[in-house]
């Protein structure tokens, strides 16, 4: 495919720098764009360009908000072919991947373009001589550090809620695979006032540790590592910006004694091998009661061993590649780890034989057998197609288990019982999905609990996210002399 160059977008402007950053497709080694790669200056550059044009979309009415949405998602949905194969390429992933993140990337500008004249405040009980009333109102400038798994999904999320709500938007792309937000970023920027949107790559080190640490910044979105965004909130913490993180997460898969095996197993593979387990909930802890557990594992092995590897252009691919050379080393060392502790390696656990693939970033769907709840494969966040299953005994060791971690992204619960729900209750996990892995939708909220995140996107809870709310209270009776 062609390369795409991107410039620095400021005020409504293309800008250049002084040093670029090359994008490289993770199946193939070969350069697939470049992009302007910006400094501190530039994000205070973007900084003030948002803060100048802040009031005036504030005070936009709710169908001069719509309208520009709605325009990006026609644009995004009339060249879909032509952005799927962009993030296809940067990002590795096979082509139904990138177009199904795409397909929800419309909705969500759609879904947000007709929240516009829905965001309302309340009329709040007081004596009869007052009237109270609350409204919501945007933040101002906020600042979006966009992830690069799922850059499309994850980051137009948090900048259709951010417009629709009448704030602007500072955007630092993903270094690993800026190309798609780029392409959607300038579509937004033709379509907005200038200085609503604007779009600095860049290294986190200059452009993030800039947004969050800077006082002309009114709130933050980050989608990352637990690591980096406790970074964020302590920069943060300085001008005390409010900030909405999601990071880092271990989702689990409990698959009862009652489940339909059979419909479990393909739920099992998808959560962990879609986006070669490159997903903040990916499902890469299988708690398995012990009476099926012989039965699904036999089923997951089977269905893990007919994956095909290979590039998002090969319409057999079913997983792509991870990400980058250092993102490799690191899933094979946790594959290490695992047999060292003690794990059986079932399947996978090493790299491609085929020499197509040869100079792409490529890691074997990859199953244990045998782990126990304390090793550092079903402990630690992995980012890689690596299943671990854990074997319980009961649905109350399941549960244990399941929330036994620092994380609380997401789970999944794999039961016939009528008692689904309450065991969905008991789990401390933001996102509970039963008989189907983890799945997210425009009008969903979706945040994690505990070290999982702070805040929600997505759906109405979106609005709360980049709104304050703001208390009016009228008095309608004279004051009286308060010293006589």
């Amino acid at each position: 495919m062609e390369s795409h160059e991107y410039d620095l977008v400021i005020d409504g402007e293309h800008r250049d720098s002084a040093t670029t950053l090359s994008v490289e497709n993770p199946a193939t080694g070969e350069t697939v764009g470049r992009v302007a790669s910006g400094d501190a200056a530039d994000a205070r550059a973007a900084i003030d360009a948002a803060g100048t044009a802040a009031d005036d979309w504030a005070s936009a009415s709710p169908a001069d908000r719509a309208a520009p949405l709605r325009t990006v998602a026609d644009r995004i949905e009339n060249d879909a072919d032509e952005l799927a194969a962009l993030l296809a390429a940067e990002a590795g992933k096979p082509r139904p991947t990138a177009e199904g993140e795409i397909a929800e990337t419309v909705a969500q500008f759609r879904f947000y373009a007709g929240v516009t004249d829905k965001v309302r405040g309340d009329t709040v009980p007081t004596a009869e001589n007052r009237l109270n009333y609350t409204k919501r109102s945007p933040y101002g400038v906020t600042a979006h550090v966009v992830p690069w798994n799922y850059p499309l999904l994850l980051g137009t999320r948090g900048f259709a809620a951010a417009l629709a709500t009448g704030n602007t938007l500072v955007v630092k792309p993903p270094s690993l695979a800026p190309l798609s937000t780029m392409w959607v970023g300038e579509v937004m920027a033709e379509a907005f006032p200038d200085g609503v949107v604007n779009l600095v790559p860049g290294p986190g080190s200059e452009v993030g540790a800039e947004l969050a640490g800077s006082g002309g910044v009114d709130a933050i979105t980050f989608t990352g590592s637990t690591g980096v965004g406790r970074g964020v909130l302590e920069a943060a913490a300085e001008h005390v910006t409010p900030v909405d993180v999601e990071l880092g997460g271990k989702a689990p898969a409990i698959v009862l004694d009652d489940a339909d095996v059979e419909n479990a197993a393909r739920g099992v593979v998808a959560g962990i091998f879609s986006n070669a387990g490159q997903n903040c909930v990916a499902t890469s802890r299988c708690l398995v009661h012990e009476d099926v557990h012989d039965e699904l594992v036999a089923a997951v092995v089977e269905k893990t061993e007919r994956i095909t590897l290979g590039g998002g252009d090969d319409p057999e691919t079913d997983m792509g590649p991870v990400i980058s050379a250092d993102a490799k080393a690191d899933v094979l060392g946790y594959v290490d780890s695992a047999v060292e502790e003690g794990a059986t390696l079932l399947t996978g656990g090493g790299t491609p034989d085929d020499p197509t693939l040869a100079d792409g970033h490529f890691v074997e769907p990859t199953v244990f057998d045998d782990v126990a709840p304390d090793m550092t494969v079903a402990c630690e966040e992995i980012f890689g197609p690596v299943l671990s299953f854990v074997t319980v005994s009961s649905t109350e060791e399941a549960i244990a288990v399941a929330n036994d971690s620092p994380f609380g992204l997401a789970a999944s619960l794999w039961t016939d019982s009528l008692d689904a729900t309450q065991l969905a209750d008991r789990l401390d996990h933001g996102l509970v999905a039963v008989n189907t892995f983890p799945v997210s939708m425009p009008q969903s909220p979706w945040g994690g609990n505990k070290e999982s995140g702070i805040g929600r996107e997505g759906g109405l809870e979106g609005v709360e996210a980049f709104t304050t709310v703001d208390s009016v209270v009228i008095e309608h009776d004279d004051m009286g002399d308060p010293y006589l």
